[in-house]
This record gives structure tokens, sequence and C-alpha cells, in this order.
């Protein structure tokens, strides 16, 4: 997979450009629980960043799929930058709530979707040799995944743990003003590799352009990410609590990332694997496997057993997001792929969101260990949606004899264009 060519040079800079990612909503819950005192209101920040996010983002794949990667990515990692800044000297003037609000919008609205634009862009490398080798590029656009999720995995167990470093050995604000830093420096840097990015697809005088929601798979893989967003969102919150009451409040990036660590590792496995199980029965697997790890993190009694329990609850993460994004990828036209995949980034952030302030307003009202009860009961709703709809994870017209050849790794790209196009 690595010796596709030009793989290499837009992996390093969209790693350093994803990485802030996971250093936004920590960043903002150390800042606004500083400054303010509350993780109802540091909650509620942050899921108002990450609200802005979730359906903003979509809207700037969409554009990447029409205009090109770099022409969005340019002016969203100045208004970024912008914004985040904004938002710290408001939290430092210890300025009324609602300005946070109005600050933490942009900043998350302006996140580059770089996960999504690399996928768009082994989709496009991968795609080109599926003429002469179907099955090789299937299992190569598989391995391609999972070498994404892990990453992303990656960059939140470095993440977290470089946010809450940076705050805590510095100042509040030092773990926000990074994450803009490498934002603005990675997202140029990506923007520039402009020979590896997908060919845009612009929009054609009287073709009505469907947007990627319109498919009721994209609509319940949104759905069940939604779920997984909420067992991030609640852990940033309930383990940063969970760690200043036994007086260790340091040891909260540490605990997250072990948790997002046991989602690394897990990808790694998964990715090494040439699976012949139907993916939607895989993704059903790990989502449950999912719910009964988020049921035990209530009842930990101190660090270091929710530290084990967050490793066993991570285990399950990547590989449901793996067979998401690859499933996804296969429900929709080339034109559509970038939006497509920034759905489910969104539909994580909307999750956050709603884990971030539900698990905060759990927390203030009775105790830490409350905020733990949010990832049971979202991922659980997950679960039950995917249970029951299952069938719509099928793309329209694809003979189960196809899926069943490609074991459900990757399209059947002619099939996809014919049905999608």
């Amino acid at each position: 997979m690595l010796r596709t060519p030009g793989a290499r040079t837009f992996l390093a800079p969209a790693f350093a450009a994803r990485l802030p990612y996971a250093m936004l909503s920590l960043g903002i819950v150390l800042l606004v629980l500083d400054t303010h005192g509350s993780y109802g209101t540091a909650g509620s920040v942050a899921a108002v960043s990450a609200v802005a996010q979730a359906f903003v983002g979509p809207q700037t794949g969409r554009l990447a799929d029409r205009y090109g990667q770099a022409a969005v990515l340019v002016p969203t990692v100045i208004v970024h930058a912008i914004s985040v800044g904004a938002l710290i000297a408001l939290a430092l003037g210890h300025a009324p709530v609602w300005t946070l609000f109005l600050a933490a919008a942009p900043a998350g609205a302006s996140v580059p979707q770089v996960g999504a634009m690399v996928r768009s862009r082994w989709v496009a490398k991968l795609s080109a040799e599926s003429t002469e080798a179907p099955a090789l590029s299937a299992a190569k656009l598989n391995t391609a995944f999972a070498f994404e999720s892990v990453t992303d995995e990656f960059t939140f167990v470095i993440g977290p743990v470089l946010a809450g470093a940076i705050a805590t050995s510095l100042n509040p604000s030092a773990g926000l003003i990074a994450e803009a830093a490498l934002t603005v420096v990675g997202g140029l840097a990506f923007a520039a590799q402009r020979r590896t990015a997908p060919a845009r697809h612009p929009h054609q005088p009287g073709v009505r352009r469907v947007s990627a929601l319109a498919s009721p798979g994209v609509r319940l893989l949104a759905g069940a990410f939604l779920g997984v967003g909420t067992v991030f969102g609640a852990m940033q919150v309930s383990v940063t609590a969970f760690t200043e009451s036994v007086g260790q409040p340091g040891a909260n990036g540490t605990v997250y990332g072990i948790f997002a660590g046991g989602s690394m590792l897990a990808g790694v496995l998964y990715g090494m694997v040439a699976w012949r199980r139907a993916a939607r029965h895989r993704l059903i697997a790990s989502y449950a496997l999912l719910v009964l790890g988020c049921s035990t993190l209530w009842a930990m009694p101190n660090l270091v057993a929710l530290s084990v329990a967050g490793l066993v609850c991570g285990l399950a993460i990547a590989p449901t997001l793996i067979t998401g994004y690859t499933l996804v990828e296969t429900l929709v036209a080339d034109g559509a792929k970038t939006e497509a995949f920034t759905w489910l980034t969104g539909a994580i952030g909307l999750g956050l969101a709603a884990g971030s302030t539900v698990a905060g307003r759990l927390i203030d009202g009775h105790g830490p260990s409350a905020g733990f009860l949010v990832p049971m009961a979202g991922a659980g709703l997950g679960l039950v949606a995917l249970v029951a709809l299952r069938h719509l994870l099928v793309a329209p017209g694809t003979p189960s004899t196809v899926i069943a050849s490609a074991g459900e790794r990757g399209p059947a790209p002619q099939l996809v264009g014919a049905v999608k196009g």
C-alpha cells in the first residue's frame, strides 16, 4: 500500500494536520474549566464547537469534491486560527459564556476535514489499479482504511496527552495555541500536495447534484458513528473529572490515551486480516463489543481499573470505524466520496458534542462516575439502529455474488459507477 506512487508525500503533512483534531475539544475543556470553573460550561463550549464541525464539515467536504481540496483547505485553516485565538482571548478575559459560544462555533466549523480528504486520495489512487487487479485493489483499500483508522487513533493517543501536558505545565491556553499552530502548518503543507489530490467533480449544468446523505445506508452509518462520538465526548469530560476527583489532574491525558491506544492496537491487528465475513456483520460484532466495554466504565473504583476498562473499551473502536468507512465508500458515487467520509466524521463530532454536554451536566449534579453512563447509552442506541436496519448497508442493485467475492472489503468500482453514476 505504501508503495503506491505519491502516497508518502501526503501522509506526513496529513498526520500533522489531523493531530489538532484530537486536541481541540480537550483544550477547550481545560481552558474553560480553568477560567469559568464549571464542567458543564466547559463541556457545553466544547459541544458547540463539535456541533459546528459536524454540520459544516460535510459542506466543506462537498466543496472539496467540487472545487478541489487545496481551494477549501487554505481559507479554512486561516479562519480556524483566527477563531481559536478569539476563543482564547475571551476565555482568559472571563467574558460571558455566550461569547465563548460565538467563538467556539467558527472554531469548530473551520476544522479542516483532512481525514476524509486523505481517504478520498487513497480511493483515487487505488481505484486506478481496479481495472487490472480488482481483488488486489479492494484488499489494498481495506488496508488503507485500516491504516487511516490507526492514524486517527494514534492522534487520539498523542493529541490529548499533548494538549493536557502543555495546558497543565505551561498555562491553560497553551494547548489551544499549539492546536491552532499545528492546524495552520499541517493544513497548508497538505494542501500543497496537489499532485496526489483526487480529480475535481465540478457541477454540470442541468444535472442535479445529490448529497451523499441521500443514501439510507450513509444515514444509518452516520447514526452509528454518532453513538461512537458520544463515547469520545463523554470519555474526555468524565476522565478529566475522575482524575480531578482522585487528586491526579495531570493523568487525564494518559488515561484517555490508553483508551485510544487500545483502539490503535485493534486497528493494527484488524488491518492485517483478510476478512471473509460480510462487512456489515463485522460492524455489528465490533459495535456490540463496544457497548459491552462501555457498560463497565461507570463502576470503576480507581484510575488503574478505569485505565484497564478504557483499554478494553477502546479495542472495539478502530474495527468499528474501519468497517464503517469501508462500507460507506461502496454506497456513493465518486463525486461524493469526500462528502460521505465527512458525514461520518461529522457524526462523530456531533456525538462528541452530545456526549460531552450530557456527561458534564451529570458530573456537575451526580459526580464523576455518572458521566460514564453516557457512553453506554449512546453506543447502545447505535447498536439497536444497526441491528434493526442492517439491510441498508448493501448498495442498491449490488449482487450478493459480487459482495461475497470481494469480502465486502471494497467497492466493485464499475458496478458502483453504473448504479450510482
